[in-house]
């Protein structure tokens, strides 16, 4: 670890005052010392040769001698005799606490051979000491050689060594764990938000899931989402930029509502420079700042192609820092995932608005083909979804009845205009004819992706149960659900909607040949779900003669709500 100048003050050759944790950690360096050598260091700082730490017996040493060699022993990196005299040899060794080197030193008695005894008066000088001192000293400490003394220097510099390069490293894993940690969780947001890219997903709801994970991620006091009416401005645009309808979600603090953000978005141009912003209090504590309770901001665009469809914010950092490029390109990546979902929704709307002018226009053209049976198609898509709700079917197959009812008879625009509007009994040959209906109807179809899923209905609306139908003769459960759903339907509507040759066929006769047809004709458990739903059927005719509006989306929904 490395300390600023000025925790190091010193005074001579005293140790002076420092933060106490750099005391400490010198304290503990000193006791590591100690434990190996049996004796007290003096701490020294390495470039200058200042005095950190005495030793214990404050035995310092030859000061001016030992501040001079410290630089050099540092650059060195070994332990070093640095003064010797009978009877005693000044040890200095390189350390290093984090990123901060230090020079530790001790004197160590040195044995002498036979009866010769140290001069006190050249021993006081290695000491630094007065003779007398380092008589006490000399008499007090246990003998070293200069090999043991070399060798055992050398094992505590390769330990220390080893010890702070192990720190070091420790240091650098914690680093690099908390930075794939960060990045896991990022990656972990984008991946879920990717996984929920369903077109079956609104704007809020991705929207909203983004929010509350971002909310983990981002230092942030508040998210939030300012979404613009998918690629369509309101009112014109003016020297501030276009006007959008917009629509607010946020988590979290958000000091702000719709409005104000609309105002923001506006007063800075947003629209207009199509991407991210950054502010932070340099910009926010400006007297022109638009929005004082916003210190800190992050504005991404939500955009895909030409359009954009939002923002999205992060407000207020929760420490009062300032933001950085880190936050800033997570939102940009949580705000392309979001843009690109919202001119999905957007492509998928203009799609199925074009596919449903498409079936609005065949039903229409079937209609006009056999004017005496105007408006059976609708009646029967809508008969076919409530005996599909009856049947516990969910809201995605309900639209696909809807659909499917619409189209059943199209194959009809290819039948002879004399066979579809005779208004007698038809000829065996004309019945063969009108019979090739469903295989016409598939034909037409068949080129328009977004109607395959139909299909099945429109080729198979006429099968029976008992396999006595057409085109296939398929039976039973061979039949696709929805066509046998479609076959109950189309022949209700036939038995009783009036004719020009016939009137309708009354209740009571509709309800008998339903029975007797049932396990026969129709799928028994379709035959169930009509008498179980007879009197929204009969409400669904009576609406359709009367020629009642209404929203088959809404009607949907409130099928499913029930």
């Amino acid at each position: 670890m490395s300390f600023p100048p000025a925790a190091l003050s010193l005074a001579g050759n005293t140790v002076g005052t420092f933060v106490p944790a750099v005391r400490h950690r010198l304290k503990q360096m000193s006791t590591e010392l100690r434990n190996y050598f049996g004796t007290s260091f003096c701490l020294r700082d390495a470039s200058s040769g200042e005095l950190m730490l005495a030793s214990d017996d404050q035995i310092l040493g030859d000061d001016p001698l030992l501040a001079s060699l410290c630089p050099g022993i540092h650059r060195e990196g070994v332990a070093t005799i640095v003064a010797e005299e009978t009877g005693c040899a000044m040890l200095a060794i390189p350390m290093r606490d984090g990123v901060t080197p230090y020079i530790a030193t001790a004197p160590f008695r040195l044995a002498i051979s036979g009866k010769a005894t140290p001069d006190f008066g050249k021993l006081s000088q290695v000491l630094g000491c007065s003779p007398k001192e380092s008589k006490r000293w000399y008499q007090a400490q246990a003998e070293w050689t200069i090999p043991a003394l070399e060798r055992m220097a050398a094992i505590v510099v390769s330990k220390i060594t080893s010890d702070s390069e192990i720190e070091r490293l420790t240091e650098e894993i914690d680093k690099v764990s908390d930075s794939l940690s960060s990045t896991y969780e990022e990656i972990s947001l984008l991946y879920g938000l990717t996984q929920n890219l369903r077109i079956s997903s609104s704007d809020s709801q991705l929207g909203d899931l983004a929010l509350n994970w971002l909310l983990e991620v981002i230092p942030s006091r508040g998210l939030s989402i300012l979404y613009q009416q998918p690629g369509r401005r309101t009112g014109q645009n003016d020297s501030a930029g276009a006007q959008y309808e917009s629509q607010l979600l946020s988590v979290g603090e958000c000091p702000v509502d719709a409005q104000t953000l609309s105002h923001l978005v506006k007063k800075l141009n947003l629209n207009e420079k199509r991407s991210a912003f950054v502010a932070n209090q340099r910009v926010t504590e400006r007297p022109d700042w638009p929005c004082p309770e916003i210190r800190q901001i992050i504005a991404v665009p939500l955009v895909e192609g030409d359009n954009i469809f939002g923002w999205l914010f992060a407000i207020n950092h929760n420490e009062d820092k300032g933001f950085g490029t880190v936050e800033a390109s997570l939102l940009s990546s949580v705000g392309t995932i979001l843009g690109i979902h919202s001119g999905n929704i957007e492509l998928y709307r203009r799609q199925s608005e074009f596919v449903t002018s498409v079936v609005r226009a065949l039903t229409s053209a079937i209609d006009a083909k056999d004017p005496y049976t105007c408006g059976h198609s609708d009646r029967v898509a809508r008969l076919a979804v409530r005996l599909a709700q009856e049947m516990g079917l969910d809201k995605e197959t309900l639209n696909l009845m809807y659909m499917a009812g619409l189209l059943h008879d199209v194959g009809k625009i290819g039948i002879d205009d004399s066979v579809l509007r005779k208004p007698g009994r038809l000829t065996d040959e004309e019945y063969e004819h009108i019979k090739l209906h469903p295989e016409l109807g598939c034909n037409i179809l068949s080129g328009l992706k977004q109607l395959e899923a139909v299909l099945p209905v429109v080729l198979h609306h006429h099968e029976q149960w008992d396999g006595k139908g057409y085109p296939h003769k398929l039976a039973g459960e061979t039949i696709p659900k929805l066509a046998r759903i479609t076959a109950v339907a189309d022949a209700y509507d036939a038995m009783s909607s009036d004719r020009p040759y016939r009137k309708g066929m009354p209740e009571d006769r509709v309800n008998q040949i339903f029975r007797e047809g049932s396990g026969t004709q129709w799928d028994p458990e379709v035959i169930e779900a009509f008498f179980a739903a007879r009197d929204d059927i009969r409400k669904i005719m009576s609406e359709e003669r009367a020629g009642v509006g209404f929203d088959v989306s809404n009607w949907i929904k409130s099928l499913q709500d029930d």
